[in-house]
């Protein structure tokens, strides 16, 4: 018996792409970057995700092509491990242990079996070594790297602060205002300062290094937004340098072409600087590339180039200049105000992206779908200003309206704005339809839809909660004016209080029959067609934090929970206090297919969580220490296809997934099972070839494929096959294995050979033994091939004849002829 998989949290999307500099394969059709615990490919032609290559477990801080096979990539993670991957495959070839943690990653052809990699010093807090790690060759997978010997000691953790010479003759650091520079052969370090002061042209700190493909010339770059080109450096007294101005604050990287002609600079602009001939005046600029630049890495022919964002964005540019491709994975917004929501069209998650924009994120390809710019004004990138941001959002049940919230945060007044977004078939985008200024005096708390999904355009309603003590309803109604573009348009039905308390949350029941509204320590449920107060639940001490209605066999429940640190069910048909839980959730989301409701507590700096059905007070799941972040948001996404769970406690996870979202901006999710198995093989090989240009012979490969594929169907249709007639995994092993990670041929020789054995089964204990009489007789009889032929033709249509089809039995005359054939001697083919 196999043992039920555990549940395990697991980054699924929203990790930094810019976590490591990018890297393009040599032949500039994939392009490899660092995502969290993993390594991602992508392709340059489709941008879509070709692999991801799980197995660190931790962060990935540095890739690199091996110098010396290009289809293999070394990776370090701070888990002190460095693992080759043969990437094209996904397939880790060794994991080289360390023991420290690794911050950046360097390899150099001109290092045998070696490379370097940035480790805390021992003993020292945030001081750090470069050290060169022997990478032994020994046999097996896991492997121990301990011969460790440092060569630069004092530099920065940041990878963009090291940089290695032309042909790995020097390598060059910087940190703060030091610059150093180490000659291997010479074994000579040279340092050089720049001025500490902060002069009035700005700052001297370095923040960046490149060093030159052919001569020995470094480009260092500072966050004033000057950029050093230094000569000469291997003289300590006769150095010099020039300087290059545009940026006007921090340069953030800068990298040369491959044969050194042109420089490449990036910082917060989002502009892209290439820089000719080391001349301040010729310059050329790819401007508007959405957010500041964190990366950019070159491709080993030169024709192109990758710019990586802060904002989770991979640009990929032509040698011109031009924009190429972008890949937009989760927008990390400083403060997701909109909460986690979940489109009904397309499943993604909805939340804020660029200031006043909302991003559309799909679970599946972490990758943006679109964004929905709401607010439909210039963002000025200056600290202080008060600027109009995206607060609220809803949708219907259909997915055919969707309302948000702008505010802007005013001292005195704020500035609020209601939009109501239709969705449009013909141009498959939102429009809008209705914009109302100032919908309440305050801040809006809560915003919900009444969900009906029959009736939805005539019961449609939105109810808004805010800080002006009031609820307001809102309503369709039809445009009268006949020069109107809009056919209907939302307008204010009914305004709502209760002793003048603050309104804080709003939801409605499962049918839309009633609406439940919270005023502080006070929850108020109103009758959704009429609007009258039907009863009210208080629990002081302690305000309503989040309020949600129990569904399906749990309808009748309201679930309430207190920033006093109380978890609330009352009973809608009795009106009193079912059960009530010491436990400070900061979190509570239904899962809309099921009764089971999602709690999120925050106690002892760590998260956990408790699923529970309101008609149980005991928590079906618990999940202690779910992570050490603190989680803000979570969300249910329901599956495409109900999930096959092996464990009962697990069975809350059948039809949707629970995704939440940490204070760090980083996505995670409960799975069974590794984000790795999302990504068959089929599919992962599929997306490969569906990325490689089409030939005349992979034409005519596919069409036989094809027939092959319909002749097989065919077959399936007439015969029903047996276990041994399957394609035996150990085939499919040999066949889509790389050959230079294989076994030796006489191990694999003997697990072939007995792949191909037939097995006889489903054969009594009589049967087996007229078998070992008649092996052990050897007789040439005819009788007995007579016997032999009637027992397989038995065997065979056995599982036919099961079906209710009977089969054609060969006559005498056949059976004769086949006894003549199998008596003729073959043996003089072999001198042949």
């Amino acid at each position: 018996m196999v043992a039920p998989a555990t549940l395990r949290v697991v980054r699924c999307g929203g990790s930094s792409l810019h976590g490591a500099r990018a890297v393009f394969s040599a032949d500039s059709k994939y392009l490899l970057c660092a995502s969290g615990d993993f390594v991602k490919m992508y392709s340059v032609a489709t941008e879509e995700t070709l692999r991801l290559m799980g197995g660190h477990a931790d962060l990935v801080t540095g890739i690199q092509l091996n110098p010396r096979n290009h289809m293999q990539l070394y990776s370090s993670s701070l888990d002190g491990s460095i693992k080759l991957w043969d990437f094209m495959d996904g397939i880790p070839i060794k994991t080289f242990t360390v023991g420290s943690k690794l911050l950046a990653l360097y390899a150099l052809a001109s290092s045998e079996d070696s490379v370097f990699v940035v480790i805390p010093k021992s003993g020292e807090r945030d001081t750090f070594q470069l050290v060169s790690v022997k990478l032994t060759k020994a046999a097996g997978q896991d492997l121990e790297a301990r011969e460790l010997s440092v060569v630069l000691d004092g530099v920065d953790a940041s990878p963009k602060h090291i940089a290695f010479g032309r042909e790995g003759e020097y390598v060059a650091s910087v940190k703060e205002v030091n610059l150093q520079v180490y000659f291997f052969k010479q074994k000579q370090l040279n340092r050089f300062s720049v001025s500490t002061t902060k002069t009035k042209s700005g700052n001297n700190h370095f923040t960046c290094i490149a060093c030159h493909p052919t001569e020995d010339c470094i480009a260092t770059g500072h966050a004033d937004g000057k950029i050093r080109l230094w000569r000469n450096f291997c003289h300590k007294k006769e150095y010099t340098f020039s300087t290059l101005h545009w940026h006007h604050d921090t340069v953030m990287d800068l990298a040369f072409s491959m044969e050194g002609t042109r420089l490449l600079s990036g910082g917060v602009e989002s502009v892209l600087v290439l820089w000719h001939n080391e001349s301040d005046r010729q310059k050329d600029f790819l401007p508007r590339l959405g957010s500041a630049i964190e990366y950019i890495s070159m491709s080993s022919d030169g024709a192109l180039c990758c710019t990586l964002h802060t904002d989770n964005r991979i640009t990929i540019i032509n040698s011109n200049l031009r924009f190429c491709k972008s890949i937009q994975g989760l927008i990390k917004s400083t403060d997701v105000k909109t909460g986690l929501v979940v489109d009904p069209r397309t499943k993604a998650l909805v939340l804020n992206g660029e200031p006043g924009h909302l991003q559309f994120y799909c679970l599946q390809s972490d990758q943006q779908l679109f964004s929905l710019d709401i607010v439909q004004r210039q963002y000025i990138h200056q600290a202080g200003l008060n600027q109009a941001d995206l607060v609220k959002v809803a949708f219907s049940a259909q997915g055919k309206w969707l309302a948000t919230v702008e505010e802007r945060e005013e001292v005195s007044d704020p500035e609020l704005q209601l939009k109501l977004w239709f969705y449009d078939e013909e141009t498959q985008s939102f429009k809008l339809n209705t914009r109302i200024n100032m919908p309440h005096e305050d801040h809006i708390t809560d915003m919900c839809f009444r969900d009906m999904d029959e009736l939805e355009d005539d019961s449609l309603i939105l109810v808004t909660s805010g800080r002006d003590c009031v609820f307001k309803v809102w309503v369709m109604v039809e445009d009268t004016d006949p020069e109107a573009q809009q056919r209907v348009s939302w307008s204010c039905d009914f305004v709502g209080s209760y002793h003048n308390y603050q309104a804080t949350n709003c939801c409605f029941s499962e049918d839309g029959s009633l609406l439940a509204v919270s005023f502080e320590e006070t929850v108020t449920v109103w009758d959704s067609v009429t609007w009258d107060l039907k009863c009210t639940f208080c629990h002081p001490p302690g305000k309503i934090r989040n309020i949600c209605f129990g569904r399906l066999t749990c309808s009748k429940y309201l679930i309430g929970a207190t920033d006093y640190g109380f978890l609330c069910c009352w009973n809608l048909l009795s009106c009193a206090l079912e059960w009530s839980a010491h436990l400070n959730v900061l979190v509570l989301q239904p899962d809309p297919l099921s009764e089971h409701i999602a709690a999120i507590s925050w106690l002892s700096k760590e998260s956990s969580l408790f699923v529970f059905k309101p008609n149980e007070p005991r928590p079906i799941y618990i999940q202690r220490n779910l992570c050490k972040e603190k989680i803000q948001l979570a969300a249910f996404v329901p599956r495409d296809e109900p999930e096959v769970i092996g464990s009962e406690k697990y069975l809350w996870l059948r039809r949707s997934q629970l995704f939440f979202l940490t204070d760090t901006q980083e996505l995670m999710t409960l799975s069974t099972k590794s984000l790795e198995e999302r990504l068959t093989p089929s599919s992962k090989q599929l997306a490969v070839e569906e990325s490689l240009p089409v030939t005349p012979f992979s034409l005519l490969l596919g069409k036989h494929r094809r027939q092959q594929s319909q002749e097989g169907t065919d077959l399936r249709k007439l015969v029903v096959h047996n276990k041994h007639e399957q394609d035996s995994p150990a085939v499919k092993e040999l066949l889509h294995t790389p050959a230079h990670v294989l076994p030796s041929a006489s191990f694999l020789c003997p697990i072939f050979i007995n792949s191909l054995l037939i097995s006889k089964e489903n054969k009594s204990a009589e049967e087996v033994a007229d078998e070992v009489e008649m092996e052990s007789e050897k007789t040439d009889d005819d009788s007995d091939e007579e016997r032999d032929v009637t027992e397989m033709e038995q065997e065979d249509t056995s599982p036919v004849e099961l079906l209710g089809e009977m089969t054609c039995k060969l006559s005498k005359a056949q059976e004769k002829e086949l006894r003549k054939i199998r008596k003729m001697d073959y043996s003089w083919i072999s001198a042949f």
